[in-house]
């Protein structure tokens, strides 16, 4: 294991983080809220402490393995989220207990949108901007931004690139170079957010909501700069291009830069791919469901608000972005609970929708129909094909690991929130609602998290981890046999 030439890393990008600041600081100045001091005290801070762990490390430039990936990413991750909570301590406004400043900052950072805050309304502008700009941030993943920007690394980043892109397969690259391949995504990730922000603000958003929302929105984050959140708009219009927006983010980034490789939008790449397929049967699937039931109920006054009220909700909620324009949680009968589930499904492999994937979920289908053709033909020899492709068994048995891990992290997580004292309600939707990176969930946290206890809250922080890394990716570090030499 490389200790110091990890440790130089994260100073490296610690000192990265640090600038991040100065856009919070900017907005600040420009709206004179007063809060510029934090931003900048915290920038100062950042890059010395960064400064500090590469100073003395500064000529360890080793090869990194895939093990000292996996430690990098989850130190990053861990490190960012605790340094991300400096700016909400020393503000004023809001004022919070350094155990909501860290649940505020993990829950920006790994684009879950749960918060303990109330009154974003009267927030000053740059704390708004700073949780927004938070969630872009942590989106696409800030290890993959790294490799991009930073070739001083002087390591293979292929390691972090695995450790960090959600997904059973990895190994595939858009580009050869890994550094190549980092800066088409964010390239895309750039295109698509300028796009929203302009299509929000044409909609009518101020210039500061369009850019704020444009954030959270491409990130499937989920935060926004009001306490209604897209209710506060009150717009169809905006509604739609949440929608739209979500749908585009949710769909494997791979597949944006095959489509727009050669210079024009080519829609054959995308329905060539079983996921998105998938993806798309999903979504209409819910969206029939809740509208239909909605209607039954007279839970709208015409078809039109049931419409937009059940395509948004359930796409909000099926990306795992978390946006809300109605109480979805006061829904009739099952809906409530079915969006909760469908969130467990999240977003494609490669994107920035969290949950278990939709590819992984397909593959647990196609493996358990094959099951049940064996039972009635026993010796019969059946693969999975995906996409005209028959997977390695491998991968099969890599997806059913995860499915399990997946699982045991969930019932450890809710019995942990239980043993504090919260409901099992509560319990199991603020479990499924950090572990899926969702935000939203039921019971208690409904709207937002501000009432449960402290302890709870350290236990969702670890959920939020968990989830945003793809449970092995931290698991595995509590392995023995990770740190044997």
């Amino acid at each position: 294991m490389q200790f110091r030439s990890i440790i130089r890393i994260v100073g490296l990008l610690l000192a990265l983080f640090s600038v991040s600041m100065l856009a919070p600081a900017l907005v600040a100045l420009i709206y004179r809220d007063g809060a510029g001091v934090a931003f900048v005290t915290t920038f100062f801070v950042l890059l010395f402490c960064g400064a500090l762990c590469w100073f003395p490390n500064r000529r360890f430039k080793h090869e990194l393995k895939a093990r000292d990936g996996f430690l990098i990413v989850v130190l990053f991750w861990t490190v960012l989220g605790s340094a991300g909570s400096i700016p909400f301590l020393l503000s004023d406004n809001p004022n919070v207990s350094v155990t909501d400043a860290f649940f505020e900052s993990f829950s920006a950072l790994t684009t879950t949108g749960a918060t303990v805050i109330v009154g974003l309304d009267d927030l000053p502008k740059a704390i708004l901007f700073y949780r927004q700009f938070l969630q872009w941030f942590g989106g696409m993943g800030i290890i993959v931004l790294a490799v991009a920007i930073l070739p001083v690394l002087g390591i293979g980043g292929m390691q972090l690139y695995r450790a960090e892109i959600p997904g059973p397969v990895k190994d595939s690259k858009m580009t050869p170079r890994i550094a190549e391949t980092a800066k088409a995504l964010w390239y895309i990730y750039l295109s698509l957010t300028i796009a929203c922000a302009m299509a929000f603000w044409f909609a009518g958003m101020t210039p500061f909501d369009a850019i704020g929302h444009s954030f959270s929105t491409i990130a499937i984050g989920g935060f926004s700069t009001h306490d209604a959140s897209m209710g506060y708009f009150d717009s169809y219009a905006i509604n739609l291009i949440t929608v739209v927006f979500l749908l585009i983010s949710a769909c494997n980034f791979s597949l944006h830069f095959a489509a727009f490789a050669s210079g024009g939008v080519h829609p054959k790449y995308y329905w060539k791919d079983p996921e998105f397929r998938a993806f798309l049967f999903i979504q209409l699937l819910l969206f029939v469901v809740c509208f239909v039931m909605l209607l039954n109920h007279h839970s709208y006054d015409t078809y039109y608000d049931a419409f937009d009220q059940a395509l948004f909700q359930t796409v909000s909620i099926s990306t795992t972005a978390g946006f809300t324009t109605t109480g979805f949680s006061e829904w009739p009968l099952f809906l409530p609970v079915l969006l909760l589930f469908s969130s467990f499904i999240g977003g494609c492999a490669g994107s920035t929708g969290g949950g278990m994937k939709v590819i992984r979920i397909l593959l647990l289908t196609l493996q358990g129909v094959r099951e049940l053709k064996r039972l009635v033909h026993p010796r019969a020899v059946y693969t999975i094909k995906v996409g005209g492709t028959a997977l390695p068994q491998r991968v099969v048995d890599a997806v059913w690991g995860f499915f399990s891990a997946y699982a045991l992290v969930f019932v450890v997580c809710m019995l942990g929130l239980i043993a504090t004292g919260i409901d099992e309600l509560s319990a199991f939707s603020a479990v499924a609602a950090t572990l899926n990176n969702l935000g939203p969930g039921l019971g208690e946290v409904a709207l937002h998290f501000g009432d449960i206890n402290d302890k709870a809250k350290w236990v969702l922080i670890v959920s939020m981890l968990f989830g945003r890394l793809e449970v092995f990716t931290l698991l595995i570090l509590l392995t023995p046999t990770f740190w044997r030499s």
